[in-house]
């Protein structure tokens, strides 16, 4: 078992480490079984990189590191760095949402420091061959910040006011909810539009990949 880092440091030294690994080789160095694709285990890569780097976190609903209070999310690019698909954060409450603020936000906790993983994944790459990229610790810009709120608070209003049906992946401008969970048959109790509970598919927050691109972009190619 590898120890958790101490520091925010030392946690990104152990990731900066890891660049140019392929996963295939990182498992090996860890004694784990490489899947031959993701169908069934898309979160694999990313259980890999947290065993790695130390994190305790598991399944709670806290950052990967609790005691640093970093969270750590792969993020798959194209050969020319451009984001392939947008990133889970955190599972939307679907009730109970009575006194929820951004600040205070599960989500926003998720966000407020994150180790960002580059992941060179292009289609033709198996799980084995994907190749570990230039880790960089990152905590978002006033700017940034004020985009992800707007797109918090607006998803936020369709749900306390029971109107789930109404959202799609389309709202949201760098922020959107989708369905979260194994299959459309998952429900879970949500605010039906007459504050009753209803039954509706679980639902979580993923960015945009334009608001990764703009994640990377703020680090590799500052203006």
């Amino acid at each position: 078992m590898i120890l958790p880092p101490n520091t925010a440091q030392e946690l990104l030294h152990r990731a900066q480490q890891l660049a140019g690994l392929t996963l295939q080789e990182l498992a090996q160095q860890l004694n784990i079984e490489v899947p031959h694709d993701f169908s069934r285990d898309k979160g694999w890569g990313g259980i890999l990189l947290e065993r790695a780097l130390g994190a305790t976190a598991g399944s709670r609903p806290e950052p990967d590191f609790p005691a640093l209070g970093i969270e750590m999310k792969t993020l798959p690019i194209s050969s020319i760095g451009q984001p392939l698909e947008t990133t889970f954060v955190c599972v939307a409450p679907m009730k109970g949402m009575t006194g929820e603020h951004w600040e205070t936000s599960a989500l926003r906790h998720k966000l407020d420091h994150v180790l960002w993983v580059p992941i060179l994944a292009e289609k033709h790459l198996s799980p084995a061959e994907r190749q570990i990229g230039s880790a960089f610790l990152w905590r978002a810009s006033a700017e940034q910040e004020l985009a992800l709120r707007q797109d918090w608070e607006e998803l936020m209003e369709l749900l306390s006011l029971g109107r789930v049906e109404r959202i799609n992946a389309h709202l949201g401008q760098f922020m959107q909810l989708r369905p979260k969970a194994a299959n459309g048959s998952v429900k879970t109790d949500a605010i039906g539009a007459n504050g009753e509970l209803v039954q509706a598919q679980p639902k979580g927050f993923y960015l945009r990949t334009s608001f990764t691109q703009w994640v990377l972009r703020q680090q590799f190619a500052p203006e």
